[in-house]
């Protein structure tokens, strides 16, 4: 979990912007508790895909900070960062290897109430700006694809737990390429996978 407090650390930045934004929340009296949310979400990643050619990823885990906010009651846009780890028994460089994937997200969410509480069915679209590191048994980092584009979808149902907790189990899938660079050639990573999650939120 070396590199794991590192990624934290280095982020510091995104995560006084969502403590900025939590203030904003209280004193901008134009945001309600049903339009702005923070959400942390574990969970498990199930590969769909081999990373490479000589490159088998085992199921994973990760974290992820998610804020929220709805224009309307149904309709929004999220925004987060994710930190995904996925052990490898054999891969391109040798055996035991760990690549991790790190990263912003962003996108739409849209909400369909259902029954007589505030439960919901909702879906997020949205895109990834991640990058995936290669890390040693030793917690070095061997070689890094630098950030670049993906994208997700997600299903799950938001259910209350109080006057402004909520908690919402979903399934994602992902998909991100890069190239990992060695020398005067690369190779590629092709990382796709299905994320079943149970985020835990506060609602302002």
């Amino acid at each position: 979990m070396k590199s794991f407090s590192k990624k934290f650390s280095a982020n510091r930045a995104w995560m006084f912007g969502v403590l900025l934004v939590v203030v904003m929340g209280y004193s901008h009296e134009g945001w309600s508790q049903r339009n702005l949310g923070l959400e942390i979400r574990p969970g498990v990643n199930f590969p769909t895909t081999d990373l490479n050619s000589v490159t088998t990823l085992n199921t994973g885990f990760g974290i992820e900070g998610v804020i929220s906010y709805n224009f309307v009651s149904q309709f929004g846009i999220y925004a987060g960062w994710s930190w995904n780890r996925f052990p490898s028994d054999e891969s391109f460089v040798g055996p035991n290897i760990d690549f991790e994937e790190t990263g912003y997200t962003y996108g739409i969410q849209y909400f369909i109430p259902f029954g007589a509480t505030e439960s919901a069915l909702y879906f997020r679209a949205g895109g990834l700006w991640n990058h995936i590191e290669m890390e040693t048994s030793s917690g070095d980092i061997a070689r890094d694809t630098g950030h670049g584009f993906g994208w997700q979808v997600e299903a799950g149902l938001s259910l209350p737990i109080s006057e402004r907790w909520f908690i919402r189990p979903n399934v994602r899938y992902r998909s991100l390429s890069r190239d990992f660079p060695a020398g005067p050639t690369t190779f590629e990573a092709n990382l796709n996978y299905i994320s079943v999650g149970l985020g835990i939120g506060f609602g302002l």
